[in-house]
């Protein structure tokens, strides 16, 4: 058996007084595509955000890629990671989010390249082959020149996924990407990550309150409420027969209000 790629062990966080994540553990496998959901305010994107090394844990261990995310050994013991440490960490992964972040001053292309050439040293011909390559994939390859400012938003997410590509990680967190676009922009950063999820390895956690994509996007789904899992299951399992009353109020809540399972 493969060993978990991310190991949650009793992570603790709070802002304050407020708790957002008590006691939380669980693995994700090499591969696996992961789908977060639950009301506003459940700690989803806190978990991405502690994954990506922007918000710092309280209390617990994680594992990315068999290494300590948060701590290091030195000297015999234990002792919490310094930048070094993060910085190799973070490499693993990619993390895509709800605005765009593109640096409106340089263009489609430059926004991919640039983190490859300044951290990792790659050659600009070979970081520009490679963004031309990803920008392909998500159906923008005419757009390389263009400026944001001459993008749709659906566009400007399709790039800020090629830009987060770029890095080559092993794992890629989406946080609500499609959450700041019109309705009918939705479809087309939707259809690049299914296309990701079906055509690649690697390993994929979505936060989303777009249940029918997570139905079809993940193999396994975890329903979250004030910072602990609910409920985790197959999509068939968990959106159409949930076992847990919290779980199923939440579904008819999103049902009632439009959306599909």
């Amino acid at each position: 058996m493969a060993e978990p790629i991310i190991r949650f062990d009793n992570i603790r966080k709070s802002f304050g007084t407020l708790t957002v994540l008590d006691g939380l553990s669980f693995e994700v496998m090499p591969g696996e595509k992961l789908a977060l959901i639950g009301p506003s305010g459940s700690g989803k994107t806190t978990i991405l955000r502690i994954l990506m090394t922007l918000e710092d844990i309280s209390g617990g261990h994680i594992e990315v890629c068999g290494e300590q995310l948060y701590h290091m050994h030195k000297g015999g013991a234990e002792v919490p990671a310094d930048e070094a440490h993060l910085h190799k960490m973070r490499r693993h992964i990619g993390m895509v989010f709800q605005h765009f972040n593109l640096f409106p001053h340089k263009c489609v292309l430059d926004n991919i390249t640039l983190a490859p050439i300044l951290t990792k040293g790659e050659k600009r011909a070979e970081a520009e082959k490679r963004g031309m390559a990803l920008l392909d994939m998500v159906g923008l390859a005419d757009k390389a020149r263009a400026m944001p400012s001459q993008l749709s938003g659906g566009q400007k997410q399709r790039v800020a996924i090629a830009r987060a590509l770029a890095l080559q990680p092993r794992i890629m967190l989406f946080d609500e990407v499609t959450s700041a676009l019109d309705p009918e922009l939705v479809e087309e950063v939707l259809a690049v990550m299914k296309r990701l999820a079906d055509e690649t390895d690697m390993t994929m956690l979505l936060v989303t309150h777009e249940m029918g994509f997570a139905h079809e996007f993940a193999d396994r789904v975890l329903f979250f409420d004030r910072g602990r899992i609910i409920e985790q299951g197959p999509p068939d399992r968990i959106f159409t027969n949930p076992t847990q009353e919290r779980t199923q109020t939440f579904l008819r809540k999103i049902i009632a209000a439009g959306h599909r399972v």
